[in-house]
């Protein structure tokens, strides 16, 4: 069944691993006939949560207009989320965090978010896998909370420079969570 999948990216840097894997589950997802919207946050302007609980109540997902409005209708719109990023100083990088943070104004603004696939898919510079568990764990935390459910995550240690993802199978792992949706 072909769905809706958006996806989030966090990395400022265009050739980057994590870009690379990203293009190869886009290209994997749409050969199985989805349909994917592609988000680069570091590349748009989305300011943190502010708190103001004002959600929705001027008919856009956040009453500070910056582009998480336009992310968001696609969001509500989707069957399944995936956020893809480097990890940075052991946590997920701030060009994405604001994202996952405003993600509180579905809860806020009373939108129905529940039962969608989320995934992840990040790469770190140190060889130790525990060091995404500040990425792993609050996606996982994050999509426990919206009642959303978590199909996959792909995650590759050992990269660094541009290209490193090369010497990985991080590119097929990331083609290969596209079977999962």
């Amino acid at each position: 069944m072909s769905k809706k999948i958006v996806v989030i990216t966090g990395s400022p840097r265009k050739n980057g691993n994590s870009f690379a894997m990203t293009d190869a589950f886009i290209k994997a997802a749409e050969a199985k006939g989805h349909s994917v919207t592609r988000f680069d946050a570091a590349l748009k302007k989305v300011g943190g949560c502010r708190a103001c609980e004002t959600c929705f109540k001027t008919g856009k997902a956040c009453s500070f207009d910056d582009d998480f409005n336009a992310i968001a209708p696609a969001i509500l719109e989707a069957d399944a989320v995936v956020f893809t990023m480097p990890v940075y100083w052991y946590s997920i990088p701030a060009q994405i965090k604001g994202v996952i943070d405003r993600l509180f104004s579905f809860v806020v603004g009373g939108r129905d978010i529940a039962g969608k696939e989320c995934a992840v898919i990040a790469c770190c510079e140190e060889e130790d896998l525990s060091v995404m568990d500040g990425v792993r764990v609050p996606l996982e935390r994050s999509a426990a909370l919206m009642k959303w459910t978590m199909v996959g995550e792909v995650l590759i240690p050992g990269v660094l420079n541009a290209g490193d993802i090369e010497k990985t199978d991080g590119c097929a792992q990331a083609a290969a969570l596209a079977d999962k949706f």
